[in-house]
C-alpha cells in the first residue's frame, strides 16, 4: 500500500471517530484524549533524547493527561485556571525534586527539568482547551435553537476545520506550483506559494464557518463575517507557527516524524502540531470578543 493510501484510510477510519468523540463530549472524550496528550509528551521527550536530553518522562506525561482530565472535568477557563496551576506546579516540583536527587551536576539537570515541562505543557495544556471550546457556547448561553453536543462541535469546527483545510490547501498548492522555499533548513517541502494559499483558504473557511452557524449560535460574538475571516487568518498563521514548531524540533532530533501510529501520517505530534495551536488561540479570541461585545 502506497503512503498517500495509508494516509486516506487513516482519515477515513479517523474522522468519524473523531467526530463521535467531540459529539459526545465530556469523559468520552476527555479520557481518550488525556490518554493521546500522554502520548504526545512521550513523543516530545523521545525527540530529546536524541538530542542528548533525558527528561523525566513519567512525571510529564501523568501532568499533560492530568490537564486533559481536569480541563474535562472544570468546564471553564476560570474553574480550571486553579486546578492547572496545581498541575503545573506539582510537575515542577517533582522534577525539580528528581534532578536533585537522581542528577545532580552533571547529569543534565537543567535540560531535563525544562524539557519535562515543555512537554507538558505543549500536549497537556494545549488539548485541554479542546473539552473547555466544547462547553463553551452552552456556557456563554448561546444557540437557543440548537442542542448543546451540536453547539460545541459548531464551535470547535472553526479552529479544526481552519487548520485541516488550510494544511490540505496549502500542501497541494505548493507541492504542485510552489517554488520559493519558505524555511528550507526547517521544512524543506513547505513554499511561500503554500502558505498564501493556506491563509486564503483559513479566512474562506472563515467567513463559511460564521455563515452556516450564525443562525443557530445565537448570541455569539463573532457577529460579521469581516471578523471570522479576520479569525480565520490568525488561526491559519498560528496552524503555521505550530506546524513550524515541531519542524523545527524534529530537524534538531534528526528524524523525518515524531513518530509511527499513524501510518502514512506519522506520530501524534505530527497530527496536532497545528491543532496545539489554533484551538488554544480560538478559544482566547473567542473569548476576548465576548467581553469586548
Amino acid at each position: 500500500m502506497s503512503d498517500l493510501s495509508r494516509r486516506w484510510l487513516v482519515a477515513i477510519i479517523g474522522i468519524p471517530i473523531v467526530l463521535v468523540l467531540l459529539y459526545s463530549g465530556n469523559w468520552v472524550l476527555g479520557v481518550p484524549l488525556s490518554v493521546l496528550a500522554a502520548m504526545g509528551t512521550q513523543e516530545v521527550y523521545r525527540l530529546a533524547a536524541h538530542t542528548g536530553v533525558d527528561p523525566f518522562r513519567l512525571t510529564g506525561a501523568t501532568g499533560a493527561a492530568a490537564l486533559v482530565l481536569a480541563g474535562t472535568w472544570q468546564g471553564t477557563f476560570a474553574a480550571f485556571a486553579p486546578w492547572a496551576l496545581i498541575v503545573v506546579g506539582t510537575v515542577m516540583l517533582i522534577s525539580l525534586i528528581l534532578a536533585v536527587v537522581n542528577r545532580g551536576v552533571t547529569g543534565g539537570p537543567l535540560g531535563a527539568v525544562s524539557v519535562t515541562m515543555i512537554g507538558c505543557l505543549y500536549c497537556g495544556f494545549s488539548l485541554s482547551f479542546v473539552p473547555l471550546t466544547l462547553v463553551f457556547a452552552t456556557t456563554e448561553g448561546w444557540g437557543e435553537t440548537m442542542g448543546a453536543p451540536w453547539l460545541g462541535v459548531a464551535v470547535i469546527a472553526l479552529p479544526l476545520a481552519t487548520t485541516w483545510i488550510g494544511d490540505a490547501v496549502a500542501f497541494f498548492a505548493g507541492t504542485r506550483w510552489g517554488k520559493q522555499k519558505l524555511a528550507p533548513s526547517i521544512s524543506p517541502n513547505k513554499t511561500w506559494l503554500g502558505l498564501w494559499s493556506g491563509l486564503g483558504a483559513t479566512i474562506a473557511v472563515g467567513v463559511v464557518w460564521y455563515f452556516v452557524t450564525a443562525p443557530y449560535l445565537v448570541g455569539m460574538p463573532i457577529n460579521i463575517f469581516l471578523v471570522a475571516g479576520l479569525l480565520g487568518a490568525v488561526l491559519g498563521m498560528s496552524a503555521q507557527v505550530g506546524d513550524l514548531v515541531i519542524s523545527v524540533f524534529k530537524r534538531e532530533a534528526g528524524v523525518k516524524d515524531t513518530g509511527t501510529i499513524f501510518p502514512g501520517h506519522g506520530g501524534i505530534l505530527d497530527r496536532i502540531d497545528s491543532i496545539a495551536f489554533t484551538v488554544p488561540v480560538s478559544y482566547a479570541a473567542i473569548t476576548l470578543l465576548a467581553k469586548i461585545q
